[in-house]
Formats: C-alpha cells, sequence, structure tokens
C-alpha cells in the first residue's frame, strides 16, 4: 500500500487498538521518515532520545568493519563548518551507528531552488578521552558515515578536516578484501599513512609511536614493524581512539546525527532507528 497506508496508520497511533500502536509508530518511520509522524508522537520521540541520553553508558562503536574520521573533541564547531553539516540532533549512540551505517544514509532530493542534489546523513559519537601518541591525554570524536565517506573521498574530507581542526585521521577496516587503511593529516597536509594494497604501503615518515614498535619488537614481529605499523585499530589506539566499546569513565556528553544540505533535515530519511 505504501503511502496509502499512513492515514490508517496515524489512526491507529491515537485510536488504538493498543497492541498495534508500536508496530504503527515503526512502520510509519519505515514509510515517510519522522515527518510521517503527528507533533504528538515527533515530540515522544525526541523526549524518549533525550532521556535515552543521560544514562547511556558504556557506548559501543563498530569494531569489526568500516571507515571513520577522527577529530580532537574540542574542535566540533570546526568540523561541523569544515565538512559542510546541517541539521545537528542530539542522540543515542545505538540509534547514531544504526543510522551512518546500517540504514540508508544518502538521498537524492530537490533542493529549493528545484535542483537534484544528493545528501548525506553522518553520526558524530560522543568525546572519547584516550592516550594520545606524546603521551598526554586527550578527548576525540569519530564521524560515521559510509556513503559519506565512500562516495567523497574520505582523505580528502580528512584532510579538509585538518585544516580547521589542526589534525583529522581516516581509518578503514575492510575484512572482506583483507585490506586496512589509516591515514594521518595536519593541517590540511598529508602526515603518514598505511593501505595494505598501496603501492608503497607506507607513505610519510614513521610517527613517534610506531618507531617505539620499531624498536622494540621481538624477534617474531620484526617483519611486521620493519617500515611502521600496519594495523589500523593499534594505529587508532594509540593516535585517537579504537573502534569497538568505550569505558563509561572515558566518555562524555552524547552524539549527534547531522546531514549534508540545508534543505534535507534527519527527517526525510525513512527507517525506524533503535533508541
Amino acid at each position: 500500500m505504501g503511502e496509502e497506508a499512513l492515514p490508517r496508520l496515524r489512526a491507529i497511533r491515537r485510536d488504538g487498538p493498543g497492541r498495534l500502536r508500536g508496530s504503527a509508530l515503526e512502520l510509519l518511520v519505515d514509510l515517510g521518515g519522522v515527518d510521517a509522524l503527528d507533533e504528538i508522537d515527533r515530540r515522544a520521540v525526541e523526549r524518549l532520545v533525550r532521556i535515552k541520553i543521560l544514562d547511556e553508558r558504556p557506548v559501543e562503536v563498530p569494531m569489526e568493519a568500516g571507515r571513520w574520521l577522527a577529530f580532537p573533541a574540542d574542535r566540533l564547531d570546526d568540523a561541523v563548518s569544515a565538512l559542510g553539516l546541517y541539521d545537528l540532533r542530539p542522540v543515542t549512540t545505538v540509534m547514531g551507528v544504526a543510522a551512518a551505517t546500517k540504514a540508508t544514509d544518502s538521498l537524492d532530493f530537490q533542493s529549493s531552488q528545484g535542483e537534484t542534489h544528493r545528501g548525506y546523513r553522518i553520526f558524530i559519537t560522543p568525546e572519547f578521552q584516550s592516550r594520545y601518541a606524546e603521551g598526554q591525554f586527550k578527548n576525540w570524536r569519530m564521524l560515521w558515515g559510509n556513503s559519506f565517506l565512500d562516495e567523497l573521498d574520505g582523505f580528502r574530507l580528512a584532510r579538509e578536516l585538518s585544516e580547521r581542526c589542526g589534525e583529522a585521521h581516516f581509518y578503514i577496516l575492510d575484512p572482506y578484501n583483507a585490506a586496512e587503511n589509516w591515514y594521518v593529516a595536519r593541517d590540511g597536509h598529508s602526515v603518514r599513512s598505511y593501505g595494505t594494497y598501496d603501492y608503497p604501503q607506507f607513505a610519510g615518515e614513521p610517527l613517534p609511536f610506531e618507531v617505539w614498535y620499531m624498536e622494540n619488537a621481538d624477534e617474531d614481529e620484526a617483519e611486521q614493524y620493519a617500515e611502521g605499523v600496519p594495523d589500523a585499530c593499534k594505529a587508532a589506539d594509540n593516535l585517537s581512539v579504537e573502534p569497538g566499546p568505550q569505558l563509561a569513565h572515558y566518555t562524555h556528553g552524547h552524539g549527534w546525527l547531522a546531514t549534508t544540505h540545508p534543505d534535507l533535515p534527519n527527517s526525510r530519511f525513512m527507517g525506524a532507528l533503535p533508541v
């Protein structure tokens, strides 16, 4: 039935039967996005998200596969400007991860000027505290968005992000192709990178954390670390934040959903998300 079902689903939300009201809410969002909800339901969902954010600890971001950017947490406003993000909305981490890695995260739409554009939905994590390479503690945020990073080139985005934020990283875990990449940009310039299928695999001078591994490798590790650190998660753990479970004590604030065009709000993306 498609959109023809929307009026009946809204009637169920208002008048019941009660056993169908939850399913009706989910179907409304699946068929028409948040825009399909009436004002009462929209406020209820926003209230639920605000409540869940208060005690969502610990949180977890994908660790088995994916691609993400990392940037200093105190430069959030600069990151938003550098990447051209709009309609920032507070969300739980489970909601943001689903939106940016599992649900539809790109959309072709008509702008207010009647032009066709492709827009993206991305998720910026809460602040995660990590041991910085020079031995200092620093907070980082991660940015997830599969289509955004694939289609707009995560390496280029990292360089542009580093121009405004001082430093930015791009990481790729691709178990399907048995490939990993990590890339560091500072002040708009490439500093160091590794790619399983790049030639040469390493570019730039080894970073301090790599030098430690190279100098302290035992006989079994000597070949692995001969030129640097090829493991993207190990690089992330030393440079910013390794994905996976994040300790509650080192997690601060909440995450944000955002889009890449002022005429494309989050509410236009269809599909129910876990909260």
